[in-house]
């Protein structure tokens, strides 16, 4: 049996009127009071009326969807696709954001549980085990990306990152390019580190040396610092893979402004295939990670777990296909 309100309210020195004051926002709570009760809910991890929570959520037609970003084109596409799916199966969908955030991801999952979902897909890298666990106790269907963990009630989408900057790196090598430059992201982050970890083994495969390697942050700012940064490198790669579109735009961005041509002086790659890559000039060469197809897939894997509770989760592998543009050529003369 997990935590009542009555162990809230034990732990925290307070009455049972006061916790549930404090976590239905009713009634006049001190400050203090407020804090000490929510710091001692989340350690129980009691969530309000648990049960009849429960229950409804074997009826709740609502899925939860969590995003790394929302402005990034490629959290956008997943959202787009995945909520025309859970519609068309008949669901409503809460979308959050955590920012990259590890904290934020706690506090949407909390929301996640409190808002009686039947199913959340947590499209991020921002996750703790601890966390995982606690929504797994919970009973509420799961599907998660890249995070190489499934079992009952709970499924992962999973991106195969090696082979996509395998494609990557042979096609700018056979455009005789020899020093490719990277551009990360956050490497605490899961996917953003397999993706690092496929770059230097796809260029080792070809006996080239790895790097430079320049963090970004998944975003244009970073993507446009790095740009500013290698500018500066002497002698200067021809080629740089960015770890995603958004960064490749802001690469892009900083090289041009700097005075060299995309792709005469020095050819830039993406990684997402997001709409970005298509309106972009020069046209972006990408690797397409298909987000429309996460996006379905997730809603389609919450619906299956939800409606089977028993049903082990599997893993779903998305195979990441290389799309050139008009970003890369041979390095110059």
């Amino acid at each position: 049996m997990g935590p009542t309100i009555r162990d809230v309210a034990r732990v925290a020195g307070v009455s049972t009127a006061t916790v549930s004051h404090t976590l239905n926002s009713t009634g006049r709570i001190g400050k203090g009071t407020r804090k000490r009760v929510m710091a001692v809910a989340r350690r129980l991890k009691y969530y309000p009326n648990g049960h009849a929570r429960a229950l409804a959520a074997r009826t709740n037609m609502t899925l939860g969807l969590v995003v790394s970003d929302i402005e990034n084109p490629f959290f956008a596409q997943v959202f787009k696709n995945f909520e025309a799916r859970a519609r068309e199966l008949g669901y409503e969908v809460i979308l959050s954001s955590t920012g990259y955030n590890v904290q934020q991801m706690r506090r949407t999952a909390e929301r996640m549980l409190e808002e009686k979902v039947r199913g959340v897909a947590i499209m991020t890298s921002e996750m703790t085990s601890s966390l995982v666990e606690e929504i797994i106790e919970r009973g509420i269907a799961v599907t998660y990306f890249d995070l190489d963990f499934h079992g009952q009630g709970a499924s992962n989408l999973k991106v195969d990152y090696l082979n996509g900057m395998r494609q990557v790196v042979d096609h700018l090598h056979q455009l005789g390019h020899k020093k490719i430059a990277y551009v990360g992201g956050q490497p605490a982050l899961k996917n953003i580190l397999s993706r690092h970890d496929a770059y230097l083994a796809s260029m080792k495969a070809w006996g080239l040396e790895p790097g430079p390697v320049l963090i970004g942050n998944q975003r244009f700012d970073g993507g446009y610092t790095a740009g500013q940064a290698i500018l500066k490198i002497s002698p200067r790669p021809t080629a740089a893979i960015a770890v995603n579109d958004l960064t490749a735009a802001g690469l892009i961005s900083a090289l041009t402004q700097g005075g060299l041509r995309v792709p005469e002086d020095i050819s830039v790659t993406g990684f997402d295939n997001t709409y970005l890559a298509a309106y972009f000039v020069p046209r972006l060469t990408t690797v397409d990670m298909h987000p429309d197809l996460l996006g379905r897939l997730a809603a389609d894997a919450l619906h299956q777990e939800s409606s089977n509770p028993k049903q082990a989760g599997r893993d779903y592998l998305i195979h990441a296909d290389l799309v050139i543009g008009q970003s890369t050529a041979p390095p110059p003369d």
